[in-house]
């Protein structure tokens, strides 16, 4: 029986690059989207046709603990439970500074913090009954380096994420292993929009390799870090950033 992955927010970007490159590699996926529903169902289609994986798409706000719960249960029920977890689900507001609220400020908390500890502690109870897991938090380098104070609520985000990692790599120890990714500029859609070029040719000049990222290679990343062979590596933080340097 192939292992069972979540991806939360796997619709569309980072979240649909690593479904697709575990789906093509034997996984059964479950995905996991809030807004995007063509994009979750057209890509589970794909999954389907393509992979021959079993594929649900679910819609669930993951900063609702209800929803998360029905969720999870539904897995259980049509797929025998979850072995991977891969808290990808993410919102980013941007703003000027003085234009913030503390509303925006706890909804990304709410979905990119307590979304992810929500799915971690209901992937656990399936995770500790078949003595073993994995769960991946996508965290970005924006929770490690200095950013524009436009950012300061995800950043925030990201960083807290991060140390959710160490603390639940600790608390599901030994049986699932906990880590996070934390990628640079990605070259996805939602990550490009809204910005100028002068500014997004200053941000790839600060990129060693010279380019911004494919959601492909956070996805191979991930896939490393679920299988047999990352059996020791626990409790960490990889970047997946071209050698990026400065703040954005």
């Amino acid at each position: 029986m192939n292992k069972v992955v979540v991806i939360t927010g796997a619709a569309r970007g980072i979240g649909r690059a690593i479904a697709l490159d575990l789906a093509s590699h034997g996984y059964d996926i479950v995905i996991n989207y809030l807004t995007s529903e063509t994009e979750a169902l057209t890509l589970q289609q794909q999954i389907s046709e393509e992979h021959g994986a079993r594929c649900l798409a679910i819609r669930a706000d993951v900063s609702k603990q209800d929803e998360v719960t029905a969720m999870f249960s539904r897995i259980r029920e049509q797929l025998g439970g979850v072995d991977i977890l891969i808290n990808n689900a993410a919102v980013d507001l941007p703003n000027l500074f003085y234009l913030k609220t503390a509303e925006e400020f706890r909804r990304v908390l709410d979905v990119n913090v307590v979304g992810a500890y929500n799915c971690a502690v209901a992937a656990h109870e399936s995770m500790k009954e078949k003595g073993w897991g994995r769960i991946v938090n996508i965290a970005s380098t924006n929770g490690i380096n200095t950013y524009y104070p436009m950012c300061f609520d995800y950043d925030a985000s990201k960083a807290a994420l991060i140390s959710l990692t160490h603390d639940l790599a600790y608390q599901y120890a030994p049986l699932v292993n906990v880590n996070a990714i934390a990628p640079g500029f990605i070259g996805t859609e939602s990550e490009l929009e809204g910005y100028d070029e002068q500014f997004l040719r200053q941000e790839q000049e600060k990129i060693m390799v010279g380019r911004y990222g494919r959601p492909e290679e956070v996805a191979y990343l991930v896939r490393f870090l679920i299988s047999d062979e990352a059996d020791y590596i626990n409790n960490t933080v990889i970047r997946v950033d071209g050698g990026q340097y400065g703040s954005c």
